[in-house]
């Protein structure tokens, strides 16, 4: 069965719901899930002053527009979590295990510090996608998170561990001070991506321009993206077999890092237009790997 729970009203202000996952609604009577302590601006009150609560189970999905909402599924390790619509920043923040689907748009900070699980956004999410908060020292250090629309600015922001793909278009400094990880941009890449970045993967599909701190290394196919590939198609995005069988440019960076980190950009069929022009003299040789 399926435990609901339906927003009433938009909060008029900002509503915190710290802790509304599976693994805390699991087992609850509906009395005890009304119960639970929100927090709507700084006044303390309880669950079932807005939401309505039905049926049970540990699977459980939450209706009405919860762009004021936030914290849904922070720190949940287990279960099915599904948001029908759009939720507010923090989804997903610090999720371990599970699944967190939002069948519409995500707001900033989704997946923030996530350790496990795959949070999976129908639509489009904000800024810091998978990001590190102020004073911590990594974002996201497992996990994936697969987002069929968008992403805002710094998505993957000190990624440690894990994968970020996105279909549509990332944003701005992607992968900003990253430390390993992978991020997957099928659609376009914003400008400085990688910046600081020390070690990790950056892949796009659509031409892109490098910092100029980056350096080209060749062209080759590289081993592990096909996996990662064939793994996004899995799970519902649009992956074209020139994708998967593709070449790749690789360009090493950040060199004020010690360029250990790669950015991998689709190389164009033979013949076609290059996917970068900062190639300059002595670039090295195109790599055979079939």
């Amino acid at each position: 069965m399926t435990l609901t729970l339906t927003l009433r009203e938009q909060p008029a202000v900002a509503l915190e719901t710290e802790g509304l996952c599976p693994d805390r609604l699991s087992g609850a009577s509906r009395e005890e899930i009304e119960g639970f302590t929100v927090w709507h601006g700084n006044e303390r009150t309880r669950l079932g002053e807005f939401f309505a609560v039905s049926g049970s189970g540990d699977d459980v999905r939450i209706e009405g527009d919860l762009r004021r909402v936030k914290f849904v599924g922070a720190d949940m390790s287990a279960g099915r979590l599904t948001i029908a619509g759009d939720v507010g920043m923090h989804a997903g923040a610090g999720m371990e295990g599970g699944e967190l689907v939002v069948e519409g748009d995500a707001g900033d900070w989704a997946g923030a510090g996530m350790r496990g699980g795959r949070l999976v956004v129908r639509r489009s999410a904000g800024r810091q996608l998978g990001g590190v908060y102020p004073g911590e020292r990594a974002g996201m250090r497992g996990g994936e998170i697969v987002v069929h629309g968008d992403a805002g600015a710094q998505a993957g922001a000190g990624l440690r561990r894990g994968l970020i793909a996105v279909a549509g278009r990332v944003g701005d400094a992607a992968g900003l001070r990253m430390l390993a990880g992978t991020i997957v941009a099928l659609g376009e890449l914003g400008a400085r991506a990688g910046a600081g970045m020390r070690r990790g993967s950056i892949v796009t599909m659509a031409p892109a321009m490098p910092l100029a701190t980056f350096v080209f290394s060749c062209v080759y196919r590289p081993p592990f993206l096909g996996l990662y590939l064939r793994r996004l198609r899995a799970l519902g995005l649009s992956v074209s077999d020139a994708q998967l069988e593709g070449r790749y440019a690789r360009w090493c960076g950040d060199s004020l890092e010690l360029r250990r980190g790669e950015i991998l950009i689709l190389s164009p069929p033979a013949g076609g237009q290059a996917s970068t022009s900062r190639r300059g003299a002595g670039r090295p040789a195109e790599v055979t790997n079939s």
